[in-house]
């Protein structure tokens, strides 16, 4: 069986992973995540996701590769991961009674020849209304501040939404498997 290699240091990325595959190391890739002038959010994370690939590819020439990114859009503007719980709750004031989407990138990059199968998911996430005081008590019992959107929907976030839409539940925290699935098998890796 071939090297399997993660670009990733996400926990949730690796979790969802050990869904399809047992045998798999993680790399953490090391890349500029800024975004290039008028780039929109879906050209941003494929990007990303591709560049991630390659970096960890120069460490491991002969393995494939599994490379995500992820990004949450509200009325255009890209919400990164607020960090602390001010920043947190605007966000999550901000997505009250909206539609969030994410974008979820997935590269399956051969080192040994230098292709790549990629592919952005899209899910949108449909809040219903919230008020401040739900919004801190969500936000002191999971403490999401590293995750996009503020909320983590394999938790207690799944408390906020009236709708999720979406092909893939998974990209929605941080890996579309089905499509992973599909790509792995055109390699030739069994799933399962």
């Amino acid at each position: 069986m071939r090297q399997i290699i993660l670009g990733s240091s996400s926990p949730f990325r690796r979790e969802l992973l050990r869904k399809l595959i047992a045998d798999f190391e993680t790399c953490s890739p090391d890349i500029d995540e800024t975004p290039a002038p008028g780039e929109r959010p879906e050209q941003l994370v494929a990007r990303l996701a591709r560049q991630k690939a390659e970096a960890v590819a120069a460490r491991y020439p002969e393995a494939l590769i599994i490379a995500s990114d992820q990004v949450s859009v509200l009325h255009g503007q890209i919400n990164g991961k607020p960090g602390s719980m001010e920043p947190a709750i605007q966000q999550l004031k901000a997505s009250s009674g909206n539609t969030v989407t994410f974008f979820t990138s997935l590269c399956l990059y051969d080192a040994t020849t230098g292709q790549g199968q990629s592919v952005v998911e899209p899910f949108h996430v449909h809040f219903r209304e919230l008020n401040e005081d739900e919004i801190r008590r969500y936000l002191e019992k999971e403490t999401p501040f590293n995750c996009a959107g503020s909320f983590k929907s394999e938790g207690l976030g799944i408390t906020l939404f009236k709708k999720l839409e979406g092909d893939d539940p998974n990209a929605l925290i941080g890996l579309p498997l089905i499509k992973l699935a599909e790509m792995l098998r055109q390699q030739g890796i069994q799933i399962p």
